[in-house]
């Protein structure tokens, strides 16, 4: 099969695992105010960051470790690089793992602090902004126009994430959740196209992924720190066996088994057609969303109704499907 078909095919797949990451955030979220009351939301959106990608990159240097001693007690036929057993990244590896885990973990904090001054519909709605600002970006930066495909393609993502959101003009309106979601939509953006820069191809995924997932952590801890009533507030907010289950699905299920995977197909395709394929995102959100909060609430005692399906889901899944069909049959230019 074309390896730019498997690409794209790897991170829609990757988009259906994100989608479950935003019940779970939010169900923790209302945990940990719960646990430690009086604390802001911006606190706790970055200690999740925090705590999330601490664990992702300790489990990912452990794992890369093993990788590397597997990989030198069983020779293959030709000697295999020494940068490609070790477990220190190169200067490239971690130029590329700090640029894409600053976009990500600021786009992320302010993404999910936009969520609890914002619909969330609104939120999916503009946080697929950046299907926009790439080809714009990269018209600017290339000095072509895009072709029909990439402009009839962002026009059918606009509309679909519209309809799924339910967004009207008098419905819209930019405050601060807006805002922060709109900035979120800039700097992810600016992390789609720092991965696909030509002079990281060479790079190993993992160990680019390793330096993200630490660039994530560091960028967030001191934050949330800074962010807390009381120090204890940062151990307090996480303390519960509820919280323990739904932040080890979020690890496992949304955070080892999707950046890796984004990371290494990503670059296989152009920066344009990645942020096409990501806004596949919102439509296995609203899916998940059709049963994920019920099942969440009944384990927890949150008050997190399901969703309903309705007419928008259909029409908005619909437009986004034909963009990403359209872009995979005719894809835009490098």
């Amino acid at each position: 099969m074309n390896p730019r078909i498997i690409a794209s095919l790897v991170l829609i797949g990757t988009c259906a695992l994100w989608a479950f990451s935003f019940p779970l955030l939010k169900s923790i979220e209302q945990l940990g105010q719960r646990n430690a009351p009086g604390n802001g939301s911006l606190f706790l959106s970055t200690l999740l960051v925090a705590c999330r990608f601490t664990c992702a990159a300790g489990l990912f240097l452990v794992g890369n470790a093993l990788r590397c001693r597997w990989r030198r007690s069983r020779p293959s036929a030709g000697a295999p690089e020494t940068a490609r057993l070790s477990i220190r990244p190169t200067a490239l590896e971690w130029q590329q793992g700090l640029g894409i885990g600053l976009f990500g973990s600021l786009g992320l904090i302010l993404q999910m602090d936009g969520l609890a001054y914002t619909e969330g519909s609104v939120s999916a709605f503009l946080t697929q902004g950046y299907a926009v600002l790439i080809p714009i970006w990269v018209t600017i930066t290339a000095r072509r126009l895009p072709g029909w495909t990439v402009v009839g393609a962002c026009l059918l993502v606009g509309l679909g994430a519209a309809l799924l959101a339910g967004v009207s003009p008098d419905h819209l309106h930019l405050g601060r959740g807006e805002w922060e979601t709109l900035a979120g939509s800039v700097l992810f953006a600016g992390q789609i196209l720092w991965l696909e820069r030509p002079r990281f191809a060479g790079n190993d995924s993992i160990r680019a992924t390793t330096v993200m997932f630490g660039a994530m952590a560091l960028t967030a801890w001191p934050l949330a720190f800074a962010l807390a009533r009381h120090p204890g507030d940062v151990v307090k907010a996480v303390q519960s066996s509820e919280i323990v289950t739904l932040f080890a699905l979020l690890l496992f299920g949304c955070t080892l088994a999707t950046f890796p995977l984004a990371n290494h197909w990503q670059p296989k395709v152009s920066a344009t057609q990645a942020g096409l394929l990501y806004c596949t995102e919102p439509v296995f959100t609203s899916l998940v969303c059709l049963f994920v909060p019920g099942w969440i609430s009944r384990s927890t005692g949150l008050t997190y109704p399901d969703e309903s399906v309705h007419l928008r889901l259909i029409l908005g899944g619909s437009c986004i499907l034909a963009a990403n069909v359209w872009i995979l049959l005719r894809p835009p230019r490098s």
